[in-house]
C-alpha cells in the first residue's frame, strides 16, 4: 500500500510552473550552424530549489570556450513563451567541473499578472530519444516581461549518447500571489502551504499537502481544506467529485479519520493527502496539472502542482487537517522529516 511521501518537493528542484504545456525542438541539421557563442563563457549558475536562496556570488569564468552546438530555430518561440537560445556541450577543458551541457533560453510572460514557472526541459540525442529530463525555477516574472536563463545537464552516464539537440518539454505557471514555498521568507498569511512529490502503486496516487506556521501566532484549523482544480490552461475542471475523507479512493491512507480542530503554534505544521486513481475507462479522461487549495474557509488561496490524472474516474479524495508530529523544523527553517 502506497504511502504518503516525506520529501519536501524542491518545487521544484531549479524548476517552476505554466498554464499550458508546449514542445520547441533544438537540433542540428536542419539549421545553418550559426548558433551563438560566448567567449569566455561563464560557468552556468548552480540550480536553485524552488523557495530557496540563490547564489551570493557569480560562478566562476570557465577557462575554456563551451562547443555551441547549432540550432535550427534561434527565433522560435513555443506558444507559452518560452525560447532556447544556445545549446553548449561542455568539455573537460572547460573548466567547469560536473557540467557536461547547458542550454540558455528566454521566457516571456504572456500572462497579465506576475507569475512563478516551473520549465522542464529534455536533452535530446541525435536519434531525438531523451538524454535527460531537467527542471528550472523561475520565481517571478512580470506581465509582459522577458527574462533570460541556463538549464544545466550534469553528470552524464558513462555510457550515455551525445546531446545533440534540447526541448522544451513542459511549461508550468501560478500566479506569483500564490505560490507554494518550503523556506525562504514568511508569506504574510503567516504560513506555507505545499505538496510534496507523492507516491504512486498500480494505479494509486497519493501526494501530501503540508502547511507550516512560520508566523508568530497560533494558526487554527478545522475540516477539509478546500479545492479548485485547473487545467493546464488554468481553467476551472468542472465534472469531479471532491470527496471528503481518502476511504472512498482507498483504505489506509492516512484520510479516513474524523476532522478534529488543530491548533499550530509557530514552528508546527500539519498535513493532509489528496488520493485519486487514474483508471481510464469510457469517456474522456481528465488532467489536472493544478490545485488551488484553501487551508480555511478564510484564507488565501495556494497553488501547488500535483499534476492530477484522473483517468475517467471521476472522483479525488481529500483527507482533514491533522497535526504532522513528524515535522522538525521551525518557524524559519524548511521542513526536515524522517
Amino acid at each position: 500500500m502506497p504511502t504518503v511521501s516525506r520529501t519536501a518537493p524542491t518545487v521544484l528542484a531549479a524548476a517552476l510552473l505554466l498554464a499550458a504545456c508546449g514542445t520547441q525542438s533544438a537540433s542540428p541539421g536542419d539549421g545553418d550552424g550559426n548558433a551563438p557563442v560566448r567567449a569566455r563563457a561563464l560557468c552556468p549558475e548552480d540550480q536553485v530549489p524552488y523557495g530557496g536562496t540563490p547564489r551570493s556570488e557569480p560562478s566562476p569564468r570557465s577557462t575554456g570556450t563551451p562547443a555551441a552546438l547549432p540550432l535550427p530555430s534561434l527565433g522560435r518561440t513555443t506558444e507559452d513563451g518560452v525560447k532556447i537560445t544556445a545549446l553548449y556541450a561542455w568539455g573537460p577543458d572547460s573548466g567547469c567541473a560536473g557540467v557536461d551541457y547547458s542550454a540558455d533560453f528566454e521566457l516571456t510572460n504572456q500572462q497579465t499578472e506576475k507569475a512563478a514557472y516551473t520549465l522542464t526541459f529534455g536533452f535530446l540525442s541525435a536519434s531525438g530519444g531523451a538524454v535527460d529530463n531537467r527542471e528550472r525555477t523561475v520565481e517571478t516574472v512580470g506581465p509582459g516581461q522577458t527574462v533570460k536563463g541556463t538549464v544545466v545537464m550534469t553528470e552524464t552516464a558513462e555510457n550515455a549518447p551525445t546531446v545533440t539537440g534540447v526541448q522544451v518539454t513542459k511549461v508550468r505557471s501560478v500566479p506569483a500571489v500564490e505560490r507554494s514555498s518550503v523556506s525562504g521568507t514568511c508569506p504574510k498569511s503567516g504560513v506555507r502551504l505545499y505538496a510534496d512529490q507523492g507516491d504512486a502503486a498500480m494505479g494509486l496516487r497519493v501526494v501530501g499537502l503540508y502547511l507550516v506556521n512560520c508566523g508568530a501566532r497560533p494558526y487554527r484549523l478545522n475540516g477539509y481544506p478546500k479545492l479548485e482544480l485547473e487545467n493546464a490552461d488554468h481553467e476551472t475542471v468542472h465534472g469531479v467529485r471532491i470527496l471528503r475523507g481518502t476511504e472512498g479512493i482507498s483504505t489506509g491512507l492516512g484520510g479516513d479519520s474524523a476532522p478534529r480542530p488543530v491548533v499550530l503554534g509557530p514552528g508546527e505544521a500539519a498535513v493532509t493527502s489528496l488520493a485519486w486513481r487514474n483508471t481510464t475507462q469510457a469517456g474522456e479522461a481528465v488532467n489536472a496539472p493544478y490545485v488551488r487549495v484553501w487551508a480555511t474557509p478564510t484564507a488565501d488561496p495556494v497553488t501547488v502542482v500535483p499534476e492530477l490524472d484522473l483517468g475517467t474516474t471521476g472522483k479525488l479524495g481529500v483527507g482533514p487537517w491533522r497535526k504532522d508530529e513528524t515535522y522538525r523544523g521551525s518557524a524559519t527553517t524548511p521542513a526536515a522529516r524522517p
